[in-house]
């Protein structure tokens, strides 16, 4: 049976994964709710022989206000790849094949029509940085001990009770201060967490980079009425783009945790849509749509 280790399992991505790949030979490595206890940013212990490695650990969906802060993102991001890549080498565990969940954030787009995975890898934040230089870390290591690598850069992931910018929505929508803004027209890409884990296994064979989304990239009037209709809730009212303006100008004002400002206004009215068409290609990728199939609880 294929052998798998696999970091990050407590995360919201990590067990859909792990619900997935119960039926291999599956161990997982973390600070909590793991087989093997390990902390990336500290430890190089010995772990044991796989035939795949995914690495679904790291920090995300959080918005740092300091050094200090923005230097957590490289100890987990960058100096926990380090030191997991350590480990297998230290353990003579080298894998066939390693698998990375990365993000659509290492291009550093704030709008753009379906951006591709040769699209220059520009993120100037803290997040997008440290994915940035974990992917080429990982790159190298790979090429030098003949592994099969495979990089997944993420959108919006939907699932049960998803963290981020989507959980900030049903959030919104479910205590009722969620709004659209003109029209809510603007289009961005999304993704089932269950897609993403049904493929792992499959493309973990194949190796390379890749963009995975749903295809269908909804427009935020879509997805939050979708939302509103799981939640039983009326439709989300619309502001005028010129009420918005107002509102983000008074919100620049009073801090980056008010609804609005004027960055959060602008993802709100830009698209931002990736390109999944080398996945396709490549090994059969074929997502179901988040609009039909998204279940909130």
């Amino acid at each position: 049976m294929t052998k798998i280790l696999m970091t990050g399992s407590s995360g919201f991505l990590g067990k859909i994964i792990k619900e997935k790949l119960s039926p291999y030979d599956l161990l997982t490595l973390g600070r909590s709710k793991s087989d093997i206890y390990m902390d990336l940013e500290s430890e190089v212990p010995l772990l044991p022989k796989s035939d795949i490695v995914i690495h679904a650990a790291g920090k995300a969906h959080f918005v740092p206000t300091s050094a200090e802060e923005k230097q957590s993102f490289y100890d987990v991001n960058v100096l926990g790849t380090k030191k997991l890549l350590e480990s297998l080498e230290k353990s003579g565990s080298v894998p066939k094949s390693f698998v990375f969940i990365s993000t659509v954030a290492v291009y550093g787009k704030t709008t753009g029509v379906l951006i591709n995975e040769e699209s220059p890898l520009q993120a100037e934040d803290a997040y997008g940085v440290s994915k940035i230089k974990a992917e080429k870390i990982i790159e190298n290591w790979c090429n030098q001990n003949k592994v099969i690598c495979t990089i997944l850069r993420l959108p919006l992931l939907a699932g049960p009770t998803p963290p981020g910018n989507l959980g900030a929505m049903i959030n919104g929508i479910r205590k009722g201060y969620f709004f659209t803004v003109d029209g809510g027209g603007a289009k961005k890409s999304i993704v089932l967490a269950e897609d993403v884990a049904e493929v792992l296994i499959k493309v973990s064979s194949i190796g390379g980079i890749y963009n995975l989304t749903d295809g269908r990239h909804p427009t935020f009037l879509s997805l939050s009425e979708k939302i509103a209709s799981e939640l039983g809730k009326s439709k989300p009212l619309n502001l005028d783009l010129w009420f918005a303006k107002v509102l983000a100008k008074c919100g620049d004002l009073l801090g980056s945790y008010v609804p609005i400002n004027s960055n959060k206004l602008f993802k709100i009215i830009s698209s931002l849509t990736f390109d999944d068409s080398k996945a396709r290609e490549k090994f059969g990728w074929n997502p179901k749509c988040v609009l039909s199939e998204f279940k909130v609880k």
